[in-house]
């Protein structure tokens, strides 16, 4: 590992919530694919198996901010472990609804409870905001904090989609609900690294989405997750078509792994322009890269598009979470992190919903339509909502001094 990512583990305990947030994130990758490839095995419905997933990212949508909002006010631990038993509640009833052969009603009512689920890789951001906020060494924390993301999603679908197909249908999305329960005890068992909450009077102003480059941020992801949701379903499909269903996972594998490639190497550079002028041209990157989809013909030179498409993906989210931190107040960051995750959760509701509607009408190929119309919606907000970006708002420190000193203290 190059020596600027291993320096960031000096800080005692680093390790051990790095560890800990790749377990709580595997299911990230693996719940909603995973539910993809169980109810089309078990019920051979794209639709229905995409009108779940979208269920359980809109609930995580309706759900993440507000959890993510308590914990900046009580604490990871106070919060995140009922939220988590909610999640694994809910998602034993999938499971066992989809293995009894029950109503489409409780499939549905079971997936938007999974929708509990924290928001795992903005808690350990927030660690790592609070060990070194202001600090250079923060742009490669988040560049491997992206990398993280991107390792569970090379792994994540492989071994989901690989259970499910080999194994039985329900095996990927119980071992990502077995990852959940793991990582998040794990992380807040953790307390030393654990961010102070904030008391109630530094959360004036209500919610953090009510900063204007927020909801530029959050806006232009409901766009590009409908990318990734639309990916997912269509990759999975075109691969049955093909007669490969298990290959799916290695094809997204290699989407994903374009990204981990091109964040980690991302970490290592510094910049001295503007922030929001990169993450321009990173959303204008992962438009264009969609296009190649339209012209798939096999599954080698779909698993080469998406290669390239995928070194977009890193960069951009590496530099969004730059940008929350310009534009949302400090006690309101794991709330800001996740409005964007809820941004991401949205689009992947709609671009899953809608490309299923479209695999079931016109097939696979014609899905791919999906992500190269979203990829041209994203830009078009993004470069409505740009003036806001290119304007940070000074951080307001005021009543939240007390509360950084509150925070080295403890960290020390």
């Amino acid at each position: 590992m190059p020596s600027p990512y291993r320096a960031l583990f000096a800080v005692p305990g680093a390790r051990g919530f790095t560890v800990a947030g790749l377990l709580g994130r595997m299911p990230l990758s693996m719940m909603g694919i995973g539910v993809v490839t169980m109810i089309s095995q078990v019920t051979g419905r794209y639709g229905l198996a995409g009108a779940l997933s979208a269920t359980m990212a809109l609930s995580a949508a309706a759900l993440g901010p507000q959890i993510s909002r308590l914990v900046d006010r009580h604490g990871q631990r106070r919060v995140l472990r009922p939220a988590t038993l909610c999640a694994l509640t809910a998602s034993t009833g999938l499971l066992l609804t989809t293995r009894l052969d029950g109503p489409d009603w409780l499939l549905f009512l079971c997936s938007a409870g999974i929708g509990c689920v924290p928001s795992v890789g903005a808690m350990t951001r927030a660690r790592w905001a609070l060990v070194y906020r202001g600090r250079p060494e923060l742009h490669t924390a988040y560049a491997f904090e992206s990398v993280v993301d991107e390792i569970c999603f090379v792994f994540g679908p492989i071994i989901s989609i690989g259970l499910s197909t080999v194994w039985f249908p329900e095996a990927g999305p119980s071992l990502a609900a077995c990852f959940l329960a793991a990582g998040v005890f794990w992380l807040t068992s953790q307390r030393a690294t654990e961010p102070p909450p904030h008391p109630r009077g530094h959360h004036t102003g209500g919610s953090a989405l009510r900063s204007a480059g927020l909801q530029v941020l959050v806006a232009t992801f409901v766009a590009t997750g409908a990318i990734f949701g639309a990916v997912d379903v269509v990759t999975v499909a075109f691969a049955d078509e093909e007669g490969h269903k298990g290959a799916a996972s290695l094809v997204l594998a290699v989407y994903a792994a374009g990204s981990c490639a091109a964040g980690a190497v991302f970490g290592l550079l510094s910049f001295a322009g503007a922030p929001a002028r990169r993450w321009a041209l990173g959303i204008c990157a992962m438009a264009v890269s969609m296009i190649p989809l339209l012209l798939v013909g096999n599954l080698p030179f779909l698993a080469v598009a998406l290669f390239v498409a995928g070194l977009s993906i890193a960069p951009t989210m590496i530099t969004t979470m730059a940008l929350v931190e310009l534009h949302v107040p400090r006690a309101k960051l794991t709330e800001g992190m996740t409005w964007v995750s809820t941004g991401l959760a949205v689009g992947v509701a709609l671009g899953s919903s809608v490309s299923g509607w479209v695999i079931d009408t016109a097939g696979a190929r014609a899905g791919y339509g999906v992500p190269v119309a979203a990829g041209a919606v994203a830009v078009a907000v993004g470069f409505l909502g740009y003036r806001r970006l290119s304007r940070p708002v000074p951080q307001r420190e005021g009543a939240h001094e007390q509360g950084s000193e509150q925070e080295e203290r403890h960290l020390a």
